[in-house]
């Protein structure tokens, strides 16, 4: 599915949104557009030059992250687990349902994962870095994701939502939930919702 196209201007300046940016972890009911998904995703890995660059740095622009996104309410997209392709800003389908509950559980239970309107887990393919960088790689994959958080939680800001990021969780019941393979590993999960 091919997603709305990003836009690179806001209401609102890179500066007040790093001064408004909280964390928040209680959302009103109410679904998120789907222009607020895709910008969303877009911050976190989407690209921005004709070489492929990403918005987020990456070490040797070696890129180890996906980026999946678990929808429970966001308009014209139905409840379920898919995966951000930034090559062509499109989504594909991994797995369908509504899987909120199950990845709050899998968060030790923390409810705001189940109430907010979408969830973006980033997973990391480690040997795409470590290939290049040996064990330090690894060290390098984490600041990436570090990288890609930012973006989208000061993104999530600058559209008037609230975000959350979130490392308490099983990680190897999230990797089951997404259908993830052996050589992925879920990193970071950042609920979105309505303020």
């Amino acid at each position: 599915m091919k997603l709305p196209e990003p836009r690179d201007r806001s209401d609102i300046s890179l500066e007040e949104a790093i001064s408004r940016r909280r964390s928040v972890r209680a959302y009103k009911s109410g679904p998120l557009t789907l222009n607020e998904m895709a910008q969303l995703v877009w911050a976190g890995q989407g690209i921005t030059g004709q070489d492929h660059v990403r918005v987020a740095p990456s070490a040797g622009a070696t890129y180890p992250l996906e980026t999946y996104v678990c929808v429970g309410d966001v308009v014209a997209l139905e409840p379920g687990v898919y995966r951000y392709n930034p090559g062509n800003h499109s989504l594909s389908i991994v797995k369908e349902g509504e899987l909120r509950s199950d990845l709050s559980e899998a968060s030790l239970n923390q409810s705001f994962v189940r109430d907010a309107a979408l969830v973006i887990i980033f997973s990391a393919i480690y040997e795409r870095t470590t290939g290049s960088y040996g064990e330090r790689g690894r060290m390098y994959v984490h600041m990436d994701v570090g990288h890609a958080a930012q973006n989208v939680l000061l993104q999530s800001t600058a559209l008037g939502l609230g975000a959350v990021p979130v490392g308490a969780f099983r990680t190897r019941t999230v990797a089951e939930l997404l259908g993830l393979p052996e050589t992925e590993v879920p990193l970071y999960l950042l609920p979105v919702g309505r303020l």
